[in-house]
């Protein structure tokens, strides 16, 4: 391994925290040292609803400015495990096409929400039936999903994602690692996951929570152990995207916001932290 590499991790950033135009989420994401975007939404309209010319339009932005793109956040699987399995195939293959326009290979994705009063445990079987055909789809199309531990789904916790990427067992399925998803259901992220989850770790989302309340805050300023976690992944050598989701400002049910001023708060917070263990981020 090259030690260079190892101390060099890619920044990327929820392009829409910043902004609803590309074209300013490119720039502010450029002003702080990225030079990849993570896209979950332009000009107001998640990936999942982009028109071909929407997409195109997109991509010729982004490529202007040179800027790459790092995944597409996609919400599949963010919806009640009841509903029928093929809408929400449908429904990747829609984002799968974004993706290959804006040529990156992972999508993100999560396990599936389930109404008031059932036990997750009974979801069990839905939601590794309807993972495994979105892995299928994932391999047939040569995309790798990212599972984003979002708190409230099945795989909210280190045993449940472990479970669901376990069973399922694709090579198209792997973790993209949320320390303040993980606050919010009350664990300790590094202590009680980090080693478990490890082997399958892709893809890492900065953010950070309180315990207290919940509450995201930049990384670092919480209970979500990045310091820990980024040790332990520089030190094992991880060499893949750092992508700053801050949700400072606003959280909804397709995600967050923060604009440009918070956006670069949660930029600067997470470089020193990188500084701090010596690795460099762009």
């Amino acid at each position: 391994m090259n030690t260079d590499d190892a101390l060099n991790w890619t920044l990327s950033g929820f392009g829409d925290e910043i902004d609803p135009n590309p074209d300013l989420q490119a720039s502010v994401l450029l002003a702080l040292g990225a030079r990849h975007i993570e896209v979950r939404s332009a000009w107001g309209v998640n990936v999942v609803d982009l028109e071909p010319d929407q997409t195109a339009a997109l991509k010729k932005t982004l490529d202007t400015r040179g800027v790459m793109v790092s995944a597409v956040a996609s919400p599949i699987g963010k919806v009640d495990v009841a509903l029928d399995a093929d809408l929400e195939l449908e429904r990747l293959r829609r984002v799968i096409g974004v993706a290959n326009v804006l040529e990156t290979k992972y999508v993100r994705v999560f396990s599936f929400y389930r109404a008031d009063g059932v036990p997750v445990e009974d979801t069990r079987d839905d939601v590794l039936s309807r993972m495994r055909l979105l892995a299928d789809e994932a391999e047939r199309s040569g995309v790798v999903l990212l599972h984003e531990n979002e708190k409230d789904i099945y795989g909210d916790t280190p045993e449940r994602v472990l479970d669901i990427v376990e069973s399922v067992g694709s090579p198209a399925l792997k973790v993209a690692w949320d320390s303040a998803n993980f606050v919010q259901v009350g664990v300790r992220p590094f202590s009680a996951g980090y080693a478990m989850l490890r082997p399958h770790l892709e893809y890492l989302q900065v953010k950070d929570a309180l315990l207290a309340t919940g509450e995201v805050v930049p990384a670092g300023h919480g209970d979500g152990e990045l310091l820990e976690t980024l040790t332990a992944l520089r030190d094992d050598g991880y060499r893949g995207f750092a992508s700053l989701e801050p949700h400072l400002a606003d959280t909804h049910a397709l995600g967050g916001f923060s604009g440009p001023v918070a956006f670069g708060q949660a930029a600067r917070a997470f470089a020193a932290l990188a500084t701090t263990i010596g690795v460099t981020l762009s």
